[in-house]
């Protein structure tokens, strides 16, 4: 294990070309125009570009690099990158330039045909451009290829359409920035120039030994395991979470640490999590683009270190059944540029109107576009872990606690708040240790929306998804509450009356929105459905969400999508669902063809002819134990081929359907059924074959063994 020592302060942000640098390698006038396009949004003058993309240039070369990307995040969920070399066109004396324009540093050309456009691109029509996000900075990833400039960009389609997740984002932070800085001018606030949406993604992962990652077909094929009996403990005692890191885990987390650091993520902090094998890594919060960029950093960057200590992490959300799977919390708030949180509540909530009325607005918000938030989260992973009393239910909530709900009542109840409950002290009867500062409200991990102090967190996230999807809705929703809100207070006559009804009327009409109890239970499935919430238990089912007329009015009014573009991201929604479970089928039917059967067989045979033998050698011996395990070991057999037979039958129907919509709901209904009666008989299975036949490593090998 490594001990090499280092000061954080010095590495961290040493491979990111930040604003330090900028003011270190730029002219004056240059890095002024710079920050104020930053700042202020403008379109960058080419003569500016040429002198920052030379300055991006010698100082990628210093630190070794000899290629640029411009890094952009498709919609496939992951991200791609073209490598270009800075060498200009040998000279006459053989001698190159190394070359970097401004031209080359705001515009390039992927094609675009190869990425899910969902019809906005024919395959013929490839041209495609990435424009730099000057917002989020350029940085050098040092890897195995040397070292690279890394430009982020956005990346639209020859018309205009944006392809990927950056645009819209950008696009709804506008939107939310517009509308907020409205609200706040009403409050008397004419110093905060921009109000940000900050973020900060949790990122649940699990690590396993990377010589039987690659004994399981399945887990190379889908990241998650499509057959495994539990072992004998699982996480039924608890010791895993937050227990002693382990040295190897240690050492990869430190890796991984300094990786991010050099890269300007802020990786704080880092933990076992409640499954075995399962850890999580949190960041402080940054500006909503920026966090999306940083998540997608840290999933590259917990897999590319992952490789280097002998370990594979997986970033599915359910890579093994019956041990919770793993989410992405998604920390979001509003802040102004000069520090103000507009969701800081105060010691005396009851008595902070502006934050009132904006807790007020996020909570109709939320209650009108629940189903856009469901959809946001949406992947075939947390399909299998939404509601399965491990992660919040798929039904939308927002949990406000105890001190605000309570103001939230008195609200509805009298149309005053006039209280606030305090926290107090926590007496922890020890002479020896301090008495606690309590906070007024407890926490509710059951909860898919919850209020946490300054911020709400989005708990339904899945770990491999790109936090771009649920921070686009949250900003956009948000802002179309937020002009509402500010259409009506602009021409009131009355404005602190006008601001007192309007957020009695919102806390009243959508307080169907709060639940501050146990989301697991039963009961509040029944609740929910009495109240008239949705409960979108799919992905596919939640998917229509983004083509309703109230999506495509509330997405185009704030011009954060087209219509054209929404259509396309629902028709890649059901693209990439049916893909994945075509895959995982197709995976299935391999392993248990090639591998599960033949290891089955050989154990039946193994096992007759034993009995056989006992017989020869001793009359009348006793060989009931070896004749019932033969029984149940052949007729588990038998269900098996009977399951693989139906699947493989299912799969034959596949390319009947006409359009990705009904080809995602086949797989759904008719295909995931038969999945799990296949996997059914070979768990059982796998409790009886002697390990030594058994053609992979089971759970215990995987996730206790790492």
């Amino acid at each position: 294990m490594s001990t090499t020592s280092f000061n954080v302060a010095d590495i961290f942000g040493e491979n990111v070309f930040n604003d330090t640098v900028m003011k270190e390698r730029l002219p004056k006038n240059i890095y002024k125009e710079l920050r104020r396009v930053i700042d202020e949004g403008a379109e960058l003058r080419l003569e500016v570009a040429d002198v920052v993309a030379n300055a991006m240039k010698d100082w990628a070369i210093e630190k070794g690099a000899t290629h640029y990307t411009h890094w952009f995040q498709p919609l496939t969920g992951v991200t791609a990158e073209k490598h270009d070399s800075f060498i200009s066109a040998p000279k006459a004396n053989g001698k190159i330039l190394m070359e970097f324009s401004g031209k080359e540093l705001i515009k390039g050309e992927p094609d675009a045909s190869s990425f899910p456009s969902g019809g906005l691109r024919a395959t013929f029509e490839a041209r495609g451009y990435t424009a730099w996000d000057c917002t989020s900075p350029a940085f050098v990833r040092q890897d195995a290829a040397g070292a690279t400039l890394c430009i982020p960009t956005a990346f639209c389609s020859y018309t205009g359409e944006a392809l990927d997740k950056k645009t819209p984002l950008l696009r709804s932070m506008e939107a939310i920035n517009t509308q907020a800085l409205r609200i706040i001018k009403l409050f008397g606030n004419t110093t905060s120039k921009r109000v940000i949406p900050s973020v900060g993604p949790e990122q649940e992962y699990f690590l396993v030994d990377k010589a039987k990652y690659l004994q399981r077909k399945d887990l190379i094929f889908t990241g998650r395991t499509l057959f495994g009996a539990m072992p004998p403990k699982g996480q039924e005692l608890d010791d895993h979470y937050f227990g002693s890191i382990r040295e190897r885990i240690a050492a990869f987390m430190k890796d991984v640490n300094v990786e991010l650091w050099k890269l300007g993520v802020s990786a704080k902090t880092q933990h076992n999590e409640v499954a075995p094998a399962q850890h999580e890594l949190a960041p402080i919060y940054a500006q909503a683009n920026i966090a999306v960029d940083n998540n997608q950093l840290t999933m590259e960057m917990l897999k590319k270190v992952a490789g280097r200590h002998g370990m594979v992490c997986l970033l599915h959300e359910k890579p093994f059944a019956g041990v919770n799977g793993s989410g992405k919390h998604n920390n979001w708030s509003i802040t102004t540029d000069d520090g103000i949180n507009l969701l800081e509540p105060g010691k005396t909530p009851h008595e902070n109107v502006q934050f009132l009325l904006v807790l007020t607005a996020i909570m109709a918000a939320v209650d009108k576009h629940a189903d856009l938030l469901r959809e946001a989260a949406g992947n075939p992973g947390n399909d299998h872990r939404l509601g399965a009393n491990e992660a919040p239910p798929a039904i939308i909530s927002v949990f406000l606690g105890e001190q605000l709900g309570d103001v939230v009542a008195q609200l509805i109840s009298t149309g005053e708040a006039t209280s606030s409950k305090q926290g107090g002290r926590l007496n922890t009867g020890v002479s020896t240790l301090p008495n606690l500062v309590k906070d007024a409200t407890d926490r509710n991990r059951t909860s898919p929306f919850a209020f946490t102090g300054n911020k709400f967190e989005f708990r339904m996230v899945g770990s491999s998804d790109s936090v771009a999807s649920p921070n686009i809705v949250l900003n956009t929703i948000v802002a179309e509450q937020f002009c509402e809100i500010a259409d009506e207070l602009e021409k009131a006559e009355d404005f602190d009356m006008a601001v007192h009804d309007l957020i009695k009327k919102l806390a009243t009409d959508h307080q169907r929105i709060i639940f501050n109890g146990n989301g697991y239970a039963d009961e509040w499935v029944a609740e929910a459905e009495r109240r008239g919430l949705p409960n979108l238990k799919s992905m596919v089912d939640a998917i229509p969400a983004l083509t309703t007329e109230k999506a495509i009015q509330v997405f185009e009014k704030f011009g954060v999508f087209t219509s054209a573009e929404l259509k396309s991201r629902a028709e890649i929604q059901y693209e990439a669902y049916a893909k994945a479970l075509n895959i995982e089928a197709k995976a299935m039917i391999d392993i248990a063809s090639k591998q599960i059967i033949p290891a089955v067989i050989k154990f039946t045979t193994s096992l007759s002819a034993s009995i056989n033998g006992v017989r020869a050698a001793v009359a009348d011996a006793d060989v009931s134990v070896q004749t019932q395990m033969l029984k149940e070991s052949s007729q588990l057999l038998a269900d098996t081929q009977s399951s693989l037979v139906k699947l493989k039958d299912l799969m034959t129907k596949t390319d009947s359907f006409n359009t990705e919509k009904d080809l995602a709901i086949f797989f759904k209904d008719e295909v995931k059924p038969a999945m799990d009666a296949l996997r059914a008989p070979v768990d059982r299975l796998e409790m009886i074959v002697d390990k030594d036949m058994w053609p992979m490593p089971s759970y215990g090998d995987l996730i206790f063994e790492v």
